[in-house]
């Protein structure tokens, strides 16, 4: 049974929230400023095969994380040169996800969240998988009640901040490997092309 955490107090109740992804294998679901989502602490191999059972997502798929300071990639092999430093710098903390290159090959998908509550978890965490906790297709959850009918099993802990506003919108997501910006997804930011 999921333990459901009213969330007042940012800073308190990102305290509960980090001790229990402290524990291997644990999943959260979280409030952000665009969508109700999964996340759990990354580099927790478990809970990444967790996060895909609970959303019957295809492991085709990859998870993205949320990160506190976007510069603080470059020690997990992320290549921010260029695009990525760029658009981070403007646009973090915000509603864009940002492909960037992997040192090693490969890419990665992060988002520096512009929400009380994960700005503090994120503070005591460090970095974290992240998805959002609807189905591939479906509506986005704004809310708890939401959140929870689209999974097929309950995470450790429910934060619930409220229903978020009926206009949120997912974040925008950006393909930054190559030298000109790619838009994969039109979500909740604008990027100025021209500025």
């Amino acid at each position: 049974m999921a333990r459901l955490l009213p969330c007042v107090d940012p800073e308190s109740c990102a305290a509960e929230v980090a001790a229990v992804l402290r524990l291997p294998g644990r999943v959260a679901l979280v409030p952000t400023e665009t969508v109700y989502g999964l996340t759990a602490r990354a580099g927790d191999e478990a809970a990444y095969r967790r996060i895909f059972e609970l959303k019957r997502r295809s492991p085709a798929k990859v998870l993205g994380w949320f990160v506190g300071d976007w510069r603080s990639l470059e020690r997990y092999g992320v290549d921010l040169t260029g695009l990525p430093a760029r658009l981070a710098a403007r646009y973090c903390p915000g509603p864009l996800t940002i492909i960037a290159p992997l040192k090693t090959g490969g890419t990665l998908g992060f988002r520096s969240p512009d929400h009380p509550f994960l700005q503090a978890l994120l503070k005591l965490t460090g970095p974290l998988y992240q998805t959002s906790a609807n189905l591939s297709g479906r509506p986005d959850p704004r809310d708890v009640q939401s959140a929870l009918a689209e999974l097929t099993g309950e995470p450790e802990i429910v934060v619930d901040a409220g229903p978020l506003p009926p206009d949120a919108r997912s974040s925008t997501v950006v393909d930054a490997t190559g030298p000109e910006p790619k838009i994969l997804r039109q979500g909740a930011l604008v990027i100025d092309f021209t500025a």
